[in-house]
């Protein structure tokens, strides 16, 4: 039987409120690489003023200290939560990115502001996994895909409208105005899910030991290397796309917002191509993305001394890199077994592993004096790098499974 117009109703608002949620998630994490240099002016000024590579440099720590708390919080937090009601967990979750992106706009320090971008990392994972299962939950047997798919449109949207709009706000107004508005979403977040997200309770069950088991599963740690490794070169060149566009093409600073839009489209695409593409052949879809992304990024770097050459593979990076997204998601989850709770969040542990790995090796070649050109280049080589994981990976796949079907036999 089809549901009122009413369940229907309900569900769509409970759906929006997660997302609402989600879209701060996508604007917290990528509106500091729009305003990476503001950041770097205001809080590294003696270092700014004798350097503005070594100053970028070390203001790219703030991405590296977000995905560092991504990556802790994600297993902890999903595993320590697994028994308690989801809709209260999401309300807490919620909060708790509130308070500490609030942390962000009043404190005062470098290193007081990299507390607070760890801590704000902290619930990330957590809020995706969770989310994932409450939204499936909430549409229903049939429609599951579509409850998680519409959370993860606030993470796209926000880098089509919340990053750009962020980025020029904070180039406006200051860039801790960004995070002031960021932390107004999630405050609205919270009041939306507790006000529409219905009760869903935990598994009551479920044990920190039982939770952590998906380790013990040797195909988690290559899909998870791939993400961490290979999504890591996205990273590379996202971190530092401002000083790209300002100091390698000569643009002024507005032109910053527009090609982080384009970015977004690029990415939002490419997540809906991605997810298609997977349905069809999973296999192809990493492998055939991973290669494309590694010769994507070497086409940039070579590209990118042109602002119109710049926007065009800027668009073509984002769409290509974010067909890999749903395509990681779903190789996890296949390998994942029984563990699907906590290999959602883990995900997103490994992607910002990615993260990490990208701004830090990204404002290494920086600092040494390769240009802002490096770290393209960088992003190419740890695509390599995850191409060849997924490799081994399918190939230790298939020798496994054919000595099953010998001891079969």
């Amino acid at each position: 039987m089809n549901p009122s117009t009413e369940s229907r109703g309900a569900a769509k608002r409970a759906l929006l409120s997660l997302a609402i949620g989600s879209f701060g998630i996508g604007m917290t994490e990528f509106v500091v690489m729009g305003l990476l240099p503001d950041i770097a002016g205001d809080l590294l000024p003696t270092l700014w003023s004798s350097s503005r590579e070594d100053a970028l440099s070390q203001a790219g720590w703030l991405i590296s200290l977000y995905a560092l708390g991504v990556v802790i919080g994600a297993p902890t937090i999903a595993g320590f939560v697994a028994r308690y009601p989801r809709h209260r967990v999401m309300i807490v979750l919620a909060l708790a990115l509130t308070v500490f992106n609030a942390l962000t706009v009043v404190l005062p320090s470098f290193e007081l502001v990299g507390v607070s971008r760890f801590l704000a990392g902290l619930p990330h994972g957590a809020y995706f996994g969770i989310g994932a299962l409450v939204a499936a939950d909430v549409m229903g047997p049939g429609n599951r895909a579509k409850g998680v798919a519409f959370i993860l449109t606030g993470l796209t949207v926000a880098n089509v409208v919340g990053v750009p709009l962020g980025t020029f706000l904070g180039q406006q107004w200051g860039w801790r105005a960004a995070f002031a508005v960021v932390a107004l979403v999630f405050a609205l977040a919270t009041l939306a899910i507790a006000l529409f997200v219905p009760a869903h309770p935990g598994s009551p069950g479920r044990t920190m030991r039982q939770e952590l088991g998906v380790f013990r599963i040797p195909q988690v740690w290559f899909t998870l290397g791939v993400g961490a490794i290979g999504f890591g070169g996205f990273f590379a060149v996202y971190s530092y796309i401002a000083p790209v566009v300002t100091e390698v093409a000569g643009s002024p600073e507005w032109a910053v917002p527009i090609i982080l839009v384009l970015m977004g489209i690029g990415m939002t695409v490419g997540n809906l191509v991605g997810g298609h593409l997977a349905d069809i052949d999973l296999r192809r879809t990493l492998l055939v993305g991973l290669a494309a992304m590694a010769a994507m990024f070497v086409l940039l770097a070579v590209l990118s001394f042109w602002i119109v050459t710049l926007a065009l593979m800027v668009l073509i990076v984002g769409f290509v890199s974010s067909v890999l997204s749903p395509t990681i998601q779903t190789r996890l989850m296949d390998v994942a077994g029984d563990n699907q709770s906590i290999a959602a969040a883990m995900n997103h542990s490994a992607l910002n592993i990615g993260n990490s790995l990208g701004a830090f090796l990204g404002g290494v070649v920086i600092a040494v004096g390769w240009g802002f050109t490096a770290p393209a280049l960088t992003g190419a080589v740890l695509a390599v790098a995850g191409l060849v994981i997924a490799l081994l990976s399918y190939r230790l796949e298939a020798r496994r499974a054919a000595v099953r079907e010998l001891i079969a036999s």
